[in-house]
């Protein structure tokens, strides 16, 4: 039976920062329905497939989506209206040969991929298939275990905290529900602590509490100490990941750093090593995202060379969801896991490439969301599709994030007995 695509639209709508973002409606030949939000980042990667935004100073201060909106229903549209709604590869191709440059920039990455994910949930829902399924095939079933970032800082908070994201992994839980239910309450108690020394619990972009700490490591402690105190075994139950953000903090954007928001000063590629070698020594440090900056080519190759053996070290800015990066990181054991951000690439299709090349490299791949989100859920039932074993979705806080976790919570109840839940 041939579906095909019938119509395609665009409108502009807000993020979870207020910010303006595309959102996509499709129909297709069966009348089946479907839309998609793309979702923004703010610590982004400079390889990143561009975000087309209007730059009009009058409107949004420059952050409107407009142009991105009319490239869809102008361009992208008449395009592909009458092309088989189930074979997204082609699709997602068509489009990228539409665009014609090497970074989406004259389309939009959020133009494509907003039309790239509606489409794909239409197929599926066409076909009566649930979305992970119609990504992933018959077997997909493992439920990623929920990395909550708990504390913000860098450039998602306005804060004494470099470091970016500080997450707790329930690696110890049975299901992914009762995964959940460990980070929520640890998450919950450590709002009571700040809350007894004095410190803010106000939350930053992701959701996680963004208080003004004495340092880097006494996240790391004070997290540890809510873990205890929910009643959770640290290391056992639930261990900790990083994400540094390197970038956002490095001077030259390679090896050279300056911790300056919580007065540890000026680094090198070699003192942040030595640095994560000590806190992972210490405390149950289980993955660390973006230990160094996007160009330290050299550095990340060292981290990975100390600490390789013992942790999933990610690359995100240095790899930006692109073979291009991801195969030049495998050849030169530049780290040994991806972050998967289907924004940072632009299509479904892509998506799936770059988290295939890991795969078969032996790697791991990290599904993750942004910074600005809606309240898609689409992203949960891609990080099922795509059987990584692991997710970030932000915080127990924030209805743009929890949509993602309760979108798991539904597919695991779908999936009953079948379910599969472990970290490695």
């Amino acid at each position: 039976m041939h579906v095909t695509i019938s119509s395609v639209r665009a409108t502009e709508i807000l993020d979870s920062r207020g910010n303006p973002t595309v959102k996509v409606y499709v129909e297709l030949s069966d009348h089946t329905t479907a839309s998609a939000s793309v979702p923004s980042g703010a610590s982004t990667g400079e390889n990143e497939a561009l975000e087309l935004r209007d730059g009009d100073m009058n409107r949004y201060h420059g952050k409107g989506v407009l142009h991105a909106v009319a490239n869809v229903n102008d361009t992208i549209a008449p395009a592909v209206t009458g092309m088989e709604a189930y074979e997204q590869a082609l699709l997602d191709r068509f489009m990228i040969e539409l665009d014609g440059t090497p970074n989406k920039s004259k389309l939009g990455a959020n133009a494509i991929l907003g039309v790239s994910m509606a489409v794909a949930r239409a197929a599926a829902a066409s076909q009566h298939t649930p979305l992970y399924q119609y990504l992933g095939g018959a077997g997909a079933r493992r439920i990623p275990v929920p990395c909550m970032n708990i504390i913000n800082g860098g450039a998602h908070a306005d804060n004494s905290v470099d470091i970016q994201e500080f997450m707790v992994a329930p690696i110890g839980a049975p299901t992914f529900r009762e995964g959940l239910r460990y980070v929520a309450e640890t998450f919950h108690v450590l709002k009571g602590i700040l809350k007894s020394r004095g410190l803010a619990t106000s939350v930053g972009d992701e959701g996680g509490f963004a208080p003004n700490l004495d340092s880097n490591e006494d996240a790391i402690e004070t997290i540890i100490q809510a873990i205890k105190k929910a009643g959770y075994t640290p290391g056992k139950d639930i261990s900790i990941a990083v994400d540094s953000a390197a970038s956002s903090f490095s001077t030259d954007n390679k090896s050279h750093y300056n911790l300056k928001w919580s007065g540890a000063g000026a680094m090198t590629s070699d003192d942040l090593i030595a640095m994560a070698e000590t806190w992972v020594s210490k405390y149950p440090i289980i993955l660390w995202e973006d230990p160094l900056a996007e160009e330290d080519w050299d550095g990340f190759r060292k981290f990975t060379q100390r600490l390789g053996d013992t942790i999933e070290v990610v690359g995100d800015d240095i790899f930006v969801t692109n073979t291009k990066y991801i195969s030049r990181g495998i050849a030169e054991g530049t780290a040994n896991s991806s972050l998967i951000k289907l924004n940072q690439i632009g299509t479904v299709s892509e998506t799936i490439e770059a988290v295939r090349m890991c795969r078969d490299a032996g790697w791991r791949y990290f599904i993750s969301h942004r910074s600005g989100e809606t309240e898609d859920s689409f992203l949960a039932d891609f990080s099922v599709a795509m059987d990584g074993g692991h997710l970030k979705s932000g915080s127990a806080s924030r209805s743009e994030r929890l949509a993602k976790y309760n979108r798991l919570l539904e597919i695991e109840d779908e999936l009953g007995d079948a379910a599969l839940y472990y970290w490695k």
